[in-house]
């Protein structure tokens, strides 16, 4: 919370236009493309990193598949996660997330300008039919963002287990799995603290169809989980 402060402090003169911006975008998300909300976020980012002393260390865009139409699936540490992703790599994206958070502030803008989808966990049709969309939109070019773990490590750069399902819309979309490895994301917005802190994001080799083809789901959740995991271990400290 001291940093979120700082952040809305440090842009005082700014933060009034660029929540006016942000909101108008979120309610007329058809009078823009993509990439033009993507703008408006990104100078957003930028200058609440600045002021909250955050700063992203960005690695392996180069991974990145050249065509859209793929999906990111990182671990899960905070609320920042999103905004840390946001900031670190050149491609639009939307995300699935749980609903949950569907109305927290900033977040339910970013949804809003994205088209992203907020799935309830507790309605297992709802969920499906969420599956099905993510697919059919990723079929046709867009690309997504879903954390596999359906809800935030407490232990910071340890990160839980990967859930089979989360993988469904990949596997139907026969799309490219991105990997993604957040290093020290919780410590922006969950720990008491405005010291300059360093949030590593790690975009590293896809999976490809061809690769997992003949997986099961969970198989794929156990081999995402791991490489991410490592990525981590080689690099936290």
């Amino acid at each position: 919370m001291k940093r979120i402060i700082m952040m809305v402090l440090r842009n005082i003169i700014l933060v009034p236009y660029m929540w006016i911006r942000l909101c108008w975008h979120a309610t007329h998300v058809d009078k823009y493309t993509l990439a033009e909300h993507f703008k408006i976020l990104r100078y957003i980012v930028a200058h609440a990193n600045k002021g909250g002393n955050v700063k992203i260390e960005s690695y392996g865009k180069e991974n990145i598949p050249k065509e859209d139409g793929f999906m990111f699936f990182p671990n899960h540490q905070g609320m920042y996660d999103v905004l840390a992703i946001i900031d670190a790599c050149d491609n639009t994206f939307a995300v699935v997330a749980k609903k949950e958070v569907a109305n927290v502030p900033l977040l339910k803008q970013t949804f809003a300008c994205t088209k992203s989808y907020m799935m309830d966990r507790e309605d297992i049709r709802q969920s499906m039919q969420v599956i099905m969309n993510v697919a059919n939109d990723v079929k046709n070019g867009k690309n997504f963002l879903i954390f596999p773990e359906g809800t935030r490590s407490k232990n910071g750069n340890v990160i839980g287990e990967f859930k089979g399902g989360s993988f469904k819309a990949a596997t139907k979309a026969r799309c490219p799995i991105v990997p993604v490895a957040l290093i020290d994301s919780f410590k922006p917005f969950d720990t008491n603290t405005i010291s300059q802190v360093t949030v590593q994001v790690h975009f590293m080799e896809p999976l490809y169809y061809e690769d997992y083809k003949d997986m099961k789901t969970t198989e794929i959740a156990s081999t995402v989980h791991d490489r991410i995991q490592k990525k981590i271990n080689e690099n936290i400290g």
